[in-house]
């Protein structure tokens, strides 16, 4: 952590008043104030353009192809890569103070502040600077990009004179072909990457202007549209003057300022791509969503973003009482996670969300298995909308397996468009549990909805290809028992095991999963060549799938054999030394019992009823001595854990650094983009942390319990159209059904049905003594739940 940037603590909104231009702290906040909307995504970068640290506009789907370098090549190596590429940039507002422009690097800086608006979709931006010829103006910026236009980003821009009158002139900017960060390790392929579009056209009418582009290897056009709305209370009639060329479309506007006099734009800026339309069909698109957001205007804009905000709070807000910070980084989590899918349509969410560059924008298994579950619980629409690009990429899976030698569909372990995107084939490649993360989230959200329609039109299809990849992969020993070895689980300082205990578990839910919709949805099934003896086969295959278990040892391996290798020398490693993998070789972690993230630990989770409650407290504690959470997956699914087996300030440590990864930069590595994967495990550490929250055939069973710390929590569900809400106290919990047909649930072992409009109160038992916590390996405990909380 290189400093933790002071953010204020405010129950809806995330600010920060000051100025830090110090790289990573400017990165940092350039990553944490983005906004979104799961189609455009705008970095925080100033107004004015400059200074800026990493610039980032971003349409999610659009990216540039590259070469895939390989020291030596391999059958079964993917030959091109993906990366994402920054678009034509509509943020930039340059302003020039009579003939200084203005630079936060220059002059004085009087006040500057900017704060996210988590219930009205805003970043807004107050600066009074002073040029360095001693001219003083007030700048109020306010921008968002729309939940509700799919296609538009706006910003209002309002320059105050102060003092003396002074010329103003803001230099409205769309600019194509900006540098990127290097996003890649190998310079060959930021070469490629260094100007990926081809110009073609660029147009100008009035106040609005155009420019149209192609990436140069992947084929993608992108149409980016802007116009400007000049007002103020100037005595003087503003000048304005629009002009283009390739990579540039400038309005300038310019004026006079007496004292207390100002100017105002609202910008509106459309974006559009497709690998298909004509350059012209693009166009006519992107100025048709600029149309519409002006002829709607800048007052209505800002009310549909709040109205479409105020409906996803009224189900998905959390509210959380004991810890002010806890409760404004569990919003800024849940806010960012909503914005990165509100608009989704038939795409995914890369691991970045689209606040950056990082891991190259692509998306990864951990998106169907701590995403999801929180857009199928509040935002079913944008979760079906996900699976349904994951579908979408079917065929390039069925290809990846056919290439691989299996059957039915491998999907890709990361990508953007559903093509297997990465080189290092131990960590993608062998990480098969991908399908089954899949499988398992298709399960969840027809769980979740009810939605029979999907059920047929989508998740037959997935199901019934991973559960052939599963048959096609497994090894039959001589007793009958089904092997999966050679495989990568979630932990990746463990690679090409043997047996993955989540793996196989997640295997067998997967397979479980394909005989009950092939039996329930018989035509779709057949017309996938399903018969009944390949039912019985799937039957057999999850009945054989073989479990590690230590019987010497009484716990649950990570992977066949994991218990008997040497254990990592954590006395002997410097807190420095973190992350292991900067400073020793994977050859080394591989063959030594230390665990990157939680991966047993996730079985435990997600394969719930497959374990005893002692198997998992063993399992859980064996996993805490050797798990070193040099990623970001690992905090949350800990604190669950935890929470489960009684370890309740152990939980609330991992919430707390779960909750603050992204504000206070844990990992050295938000500048690149939050952390969505992480950010949504919030709500799982929460509802299924805290609350106890578990689902299976049978429905959903709650063991809520808090720790010392917190003295109430409430949170929202939808439960198959009926909205749930779930408001735990120390001494007991509360569920109201808001409307619906009533809903059966388990309250830790007693049943209770809940009616609309009716709450029903169930108590909390006695917690049984859970014994002495779990210690993490040196200098890899959680920070103490005050201390992040600045509670001390």
């Amino acid at each position: 952590m290189t400093g933790a940037i002071p953010f204020d603590v405010a129950p809806w909104s995330l600010g920060f008043t000051g100025l830090d231009l110090d790289a990573p702290q400017l990165a940092h906040l350039e990553s944490v104030f983005a906004l979104s909307n799961g189609h455009i995504g705008w970095r925080a970068n100033f107004d004015e353009g400059d200074p800026h640290e990493v610039l980032g506009t971003y349409l999610n789907g659009v990216f540039e192809d590259h070469p895939m370098p390989y020291a030596e090549d391999g059958y079964g190596y993917p030959d091109t890569g993906q990366s994402v590429v920054n678009v034509q940039n509509g943020q930039v507002l340059r302003l020039l103070v009579g003939d200084e422009p203005l630079d936060l690097r220059r002059g004085t800086v009087v006040h500057h502040e900017q704060r996210l608006d988590f219930r009205a979709g805003t970043l807004r931006r107050d600066l009074e600077w002073t040029s360095p010829a001693g001219d003083t103006v007030r700048v109020t910026s306010v921008r968002l990009v729309s939940l509700t236009h799919r296609s538009i980003a706006a910003v209002h821009y309002e320059v105050e004179a102060l003092g003396d009158g002074v010329h103003v002139s803001v230099q409205s900017e769309v600019v194509a072909n900006e540098d990127m960060p290097e996003v890649h390790p190998d310079q060959r392929v930021n070469d490629q990457l260094d100007e990926p579009f081809e110009g073609l056209g660029h147009f100008s009418l009035g106040s609005a202007a155009t420019l149209v582009h192609r990436t140069l290897k992947s084929g993608i056009s992108i149409a980016v549209a802007m116009d400007n709305v000049v007002t103020g209370t100037c005595a003087t009639p503003p000048s304005i003057e629009t002009e283009t060329s390739r990579d540039l479309a400038r309005t300038t506007v310019s004026v006079e300022l007496k004292a207390g006099e100002s100017l105002d734009i609202t910008k509106y800026v459309g974006h559009e791509f497709s690998s298909t339309l004509s350059p012209e069909a693009l166009r006519d698109r992107a100025e048709g969503a600029v149309d519409d957001a002006r002829r709607d205007g800048w007052e209505q804009v800002l009310a549909d973003q709040r109205s479409n905000l105020d409906e996803f709070w009224a189900c998905a807000d959390v509210e959380i009482d004991g810890s002010p910070r806890l409760q404004q980084a569990t919003r800024f989590a849940l806010f960012h996670v909503y914005q990165s899918a509100a608009r989704l349509e038939a795409r995914s969410v890369p691991g970045k969300g689209l606040t950056g560059a990082g891991y190259l924008g692509h998306t990864f298994w951990d998106f169907e298995s701590y995403v999801l579950p929180f857009l199928s619980a509040t935002v079913p629409a944008a979760a079906e909308q996900a699976l349904r690009w994951r579908h979408s990429t079917l065929e390039y899976a069925r290809e990846r397996a056919k290439l691989l030698k299996l059957e039915g569909a491998a999907f890709a372990w990361r990508t953007i468009d559903g093509r297997e995107s990465s080189g290092y084939w131990p960590a993608s490649t062998a990480a098969f549990h991908v399908n089954a993360d899949i499988a398992a989230a298709m399960v969840h959200h027809i769980r979740t909805t009810g939605d029979e329609r999907f059920e047929r039109e989508v998740a037959v299809d997935v199901l019934v290809e991973t559960a052939r990849l599963w048959c096609s992969l497994g090894r039959w020993d001589p007793d009958g028992g089904l092997h999966f070895d050679g495989v990568t689980g979630p932990d990746e300082y463990s690679a090409l095991v043997d047996d993955n205990t989540y793996t196989n578990l997640m295997a067998r839910l997967n397979l479980r999963a394909a005989i009950s919709v092939a039996e329930r949805h018989h035509a779709e099934a057949g017309a996938l060549g399903v018969d009944d003896d390949e039912i019985r086969r799937w039957m057999h295959a999850a009945d054989a799938i073989v479990v590690p278990f230590d019987e010497r040892r009484g716990v649950h391996a990570h992977a066949a054999g994991s218990t008997d290798l040497a254990q990592w020398d954590f006395a002997g490693t410097s807190a420095s030394q973190y992350p292991l993998q900067e400073h020793f070789p994977y050859f080394h972690l591989y063959r030594k019992q230390v665990i990157k993230q939680a991966d047993l630990v996730l079985a435990l989770y997600f394969a719930h009823e497959a374990f005893t409650f002692e198997d998992k407290k063993r399992a859980f504690e064996y996993s805490e001595a050797l798990t070193v959470r040099d990623s970001s997956l690992s905090a949350s699914v800990q604190s669950i854990l935890a929470a489960e087996v009684g370890h309740l300030q152990l939980a609330a440590d991992y919430l707390a650094e779960a909750a603050t990864l992204d504000l206070d930069d844990l990992r050295d590595n938000t500048s690149q983009g939050l952390h969505m994967a992480s950010l949504a495990g919030i709500w799982t550490a929460v509802t299924a942390g805290l609350g106890g929250l578990r689902e299976s055939d049978r429905g959903l069973r709650f063991a809520p319990r808090l720790p010392d710390q917190l003295t109430r929590i409430r949170f929202g569900m939808l439960v198959q159209g009926r909205r749930l809400h779930v408001e735990i106290r120390p001494e007991a919990t509360v569920y109201q059904l808001s409307a619906g047909e009533p809903l059966l649930i388990r309250h830790f072992d007693e049943e209770l049905e809940l009616r609309a409009g009716d709450p029903v109160s169930a108590s909390t038992p006695p917690l049984t003594n859970p014994g002495t916590a779990p210690a993490q390996p040196k200098h890899r405990a959680p920070r103490p739940f005050a201390e992040a909380m600045r509670e001390e």
